[in-house]
């Protein structure tokens, strides 16, 4: 980030007070996943929003069973609810896959080493409103990967919990599932991979 990005942040109406992603940016994009420009990352998940590129990570096990995270508390939108492994924004300049693995690492400490198959397999646009605190208006990809090493070393920060799921039951089953409130892009995700 420049110091003129630096400056505008500071000298936005909330000053100080703002989220720590108003000191990060993502990839604005039309319906196409085509890129538009680059967004201050609050600015695109408040208000009505402005469509940007992200994606969701399914993480397997070889066995049919799923990895759900569940997001940590402090998360702005969608804090302590359940997401389907990691889920977040590219920057400039970054493929899918390649923040997939950064995320991966940040988040679970899983590393390249722990498996070979990473893939994207699907891509949809989606806008949800989250209580009074914000919006995601995305393109999301969804991207696959088995683990060999199943070895995960969470961030506090960023993951609250951890649960093994077969995969199969939870689509076939959600009223099995409702009290682990599931992030809608996941839900998305997971409905489209059984169409």
């Amino acid at each position: 980030m420049s110091a003129d990005d630096t400056a505008a942040d500071a000298a936005s109406p909330a000053g100080e007070d703002r989220h720590k992603n108003a000191r990060q940016h993502v990839v604005a994009v039309d319906a196409d996943d085509e890129e538009q420009e680059i967004v201050n990352r609050l600015d695109a998940h408040t208000g009505d929003g402005i469509r940007h590129r992200a994606f969701t990570s399914l993480v397997f096990d070889g066995e049919g069973n799923i990895l759900l995270a569940q997001r940590a508390p402090g998360k702005r939108l969608w804090g302590t609810w359940w997401d389907g492994t990691v889920a977040s924004h590219p920057v400039e300049g970054q493929s899918q896959e390649e923040a997939t693995r950064q995320r991966l690492d940040e988040e679970l400490g899983v590393t390249p080493d722990q498996y070979d198959d990473l893939r994207v397999t699907d891509r949809f646009e989606y806008k949800r409103y989250f209580e009074n605190a914000g919006v995601e208006h995305e393109v999301c990809a969804v991207l696959k990967l088995t683990l060999d090493d199943t070895s995960v070393d969470p961030n506090e920060e960023e993951v609250a919990g951890l649960m093994w799921v077969p995969y199969e039951r939870l689509h076939e089953h959600p009223e099995w599932y409702r009290q682990l409130r599931l992030c809608p892009w996941f839900e998305i995700a997971m409905r489209r991979d059984f169409e």
